[in-house]
């Protein structure tokens, strides 16, 4: 029976691959003078990433949690398509912006500032890092595990696979989500077969080893207080979420393709793949009678052998070899843009030229000298690399949430975009995350040290480069200042002035008139300086202090200044409701305390009417 299920499988899969490969514009398209990448080529060149951990994570797993890493690799997989929403939502954030690319760096950049996007910068660049030694070593390790080499011979090939990856890189991303793609047809068919022959060799042993680990993990989150359950709760997919690195690469390469749309197809179709085949192999793999701690480093390899015998599992170790191959592909491909997008916002566009196929040539040739750096640092042993992997993905996870939290807290969601996620489910999240962090930062503490001195050097560096090179220095120095207002305001002779303070969204000419202004506090970060409505129309950047205090010290040049006056300042009426929006609550809290520190001022909170639209003309 399975020689013939397996023969259907393998016929439908030829079928399936045949009519994608004669689809047109299947991975890359032209448009606009430049090469596009489709949803598919960027899912795939992320998959090549996340599916690599289907040959280490399940024993890695199993080592510190037993059992249990049947149920919580599965459990991670979900939390992690819970992830995936909301880097859809960053992403069209991002572009209504006009912020394409980047990834969590330019999300951080626009709602952090400069300063904690370099730690975004630092803790992605030690992902990238580790994602590419790690990689090219296991490729080699699984390449090598039915020919034993020598450790200098190893070292030999794993910097070969580096410099052959920057090479398919600097030929160009064509070149390259083609190569990627033909990797992906071939582990559809191993790995499918794989799945559909374990799933027929199940017994009643290795049901029984489900039910138990079942179990097991109810019991390991379930015998204790709240907080002892929730840390082994924290524990289990901190020790598991490695399982799914290179899920951000996604929203890092927005980039390539035309749209956020397409960034939201690429993560339906990794949940559709990776997030099933993950879980799936590490369930089967780990209620196989395997001695695990023998097969620790070829765990998948020798299941595939029990199951279909050796030439099956020498087509299984090959896979693995180039999987892990192409995970150092998307190593280079994500850590190009981020390099990018910070050349271009402090205007170092030396190192972003490109060559004649659209190609990061020079940022692709640094990465390579780079990562052959750390292998020779290192000579190729992945011990320490593994333990310092999973920290800087969730340093980058919880920097993501906590920016969309402050995002919708502060923007709201009326900003006419249509991907919206559940505020309270990215707080849970973001705790999930934040305890998971600190749980690996205690536990892995050679981790911390790498990532907290990368981060001290970025953040240094980062600091020097921000105070001259900054793109909002350029919008900050366009902006009115507090004596120009004032000026405006003393030409007049009525013994009345009025403050208008508007949102910068907001539209309409602010009227010509000698004793009324109209103020725009504005990010430089988001969108620079509103335009100019009027002669009585200032705008003023918000920088460092919070907007109630950026208005507090404006008001008391007013005071000081225009003692002589009778000062009204009109405030709109907000119309976001609190659900969408809470921080109108805080602002109009904040707001309440003016009055008393300006008790000479008159306050008018209103909402002024829309003028109604003319009647629409009929027609016969």
């Amino acid at each position: 029976m399975k020689i013939p299920i397996l023969i259907i499988l393998n016929l439908g899969l030829v079928v399936l691959f045949i009519a994608m490969l004669r689809k047109r514009d299947l991975l890359t398209f032209h448009q606009q003078g430049r090469i596009w990448l489709t949803f598919l080529a960027v899912a795939i060149i992320t998959l090549m990433d996340e599916f690599t951990s289907i040959f280490y994570a399940p024993a890695e797993a199993y080592r510190f949690i037993g059992s249990s890493a049947l149920v919580f690799i599965a459990i991670t997989s979900i939390l992690v398509r819970f992830i995936s929403t909301r880097l859809t939502e960053i992403a069209e954030i991002l572009e209504h912006h006009n912020l394409i690319g980047g990834g969590v760096y330019s999300f951080s950049y626009l709602v952090l500032g400069p300063m904690v996007s370099f730690v975004a910068v630092s803790s992605i660049m030690v992902d990238y890092i580790l994602t590419a030694c790690i990689s090219a070593v296991s490729a080699v390790a699984n390449a090598t595990s039915f020919f034993p080499v020598s450790s200098f011979t190893m070292v030999l090939v794993v910097l070969a696979i580096i410099w052959f990856v920057a090479g398919l890189n600097i030929l160009g991303i064509r070149e390259n989500a083609r190569f990627t793609f033909l990797i992906f047809i071939a582990a559809a068919f191993i790995i499918l077969n794989l799945i559909v022959s374990g799933v027929i060799n199940l017994d009643a042993v290795a049901v029984g080893k489900m039910g138990d680990a079942v179990h097991n993990s109810i019991r390991h989150v379930s015998t204790g207080s709240f907080l002892t359950n929730y840390g082994h709760f924290v524990a289990s997919i901190a020790l598991c979420i490695l399982a799914y690195s290179g899920v951000e690469s996604v929203i890092q390469t927005a980039g390539f393709v035309r749209t956020w749309r397409e960034i939201r197809k690429a993560y339906l179709f990794l949940a559709l793949t990776v997030g099933i085949v993950t879980p799936l192999v590490a369930i089967l793999v780990l209620s196989a009678p395997v001695d695990f701690k023998a097969h620790e480093g070829d765990l998948v390899t020798y299941y595939a052998t029990m199951l279909n015998g050796v030439p099956f599992g020498f087509a299984v170790a090959a896979l693995a070899s180039f999987t892990l191959m192409m995970a150092v592909n998307t190593a280079f491909v994500a850590s190009s843009e981020l390099l990018e997008r910070v050349a271009h916002r402090y205007g170092f566009l030396w190192i972003t030229v490109t060559n004649r196929r659209h190609s990061l040539y020079r940022i692709h040739i640094a990465s390579a000298i780079f990562f052959s750096i750390i292998i020779l640092l290192t000579m190729g042993s992945q011990e320490e690399l593994a333990n310092m992997y999973a920290l800087g993905l969730v340093a980058s996870f919880c920097i993501n949430m906590g920016s969309l939290i402050l995002y919708r807290y502060f923007m709201g969601t009326a900003e006419g975009m249509t991907y919206y996620t559940s505020r309270l489910v990215t707080l849970i999240l973001w705790i999930i995350l934040v305890s998971c962090f600190i749980f690996l930062a205690i536990d892995k503490p050679h981790a911390t040290m790498l990532w907290g001195g990368v981060t001290s050097v970025m953040m240094v560096l980062g600091f020097m480069v921000a105070r001259k090179r900054a793109p909002e220095l350029k919008q900050i120095g366009q902006a009115d200042t507090e004596m120009e207002m004032v000026l405006y305001l003393a030409e007049s002779e009525a013994p009345d002035v009025h403050l208008y303070f508007r949102r910068s969204e907001e539209q309409g000419e602010a009227g010509p008139v000698d004793n009324e202004v109209y103020i725009t506090f504005y990010s430089p970060r988001v969108g620079g300086i509103p335009p100019k409505l009027g002669p009585n129309h200032f705008r003023f950047p918000l920088t460092k202090i919070s907007l109630y205090n950026r208005m507090v010290s404006l008001l008391k040049v007013v005071e000081y200044e225009l003692s002589d006056r009778h000062v009204l300042v009109h405030l709109g009426w907000p119309m976001s409701s609190w659900m969408d929006r809470f921080a109108i609550g805080v602002m109009v809290f904040n707001l309440m305390r003016l009055p008393r520190a300006f008790p000479d001022f008159e306050f008018d909170l209103h909402y002024r009417k829309r003028p109604a639209l003319p009647p629409t003309p009929q027609t016969a």
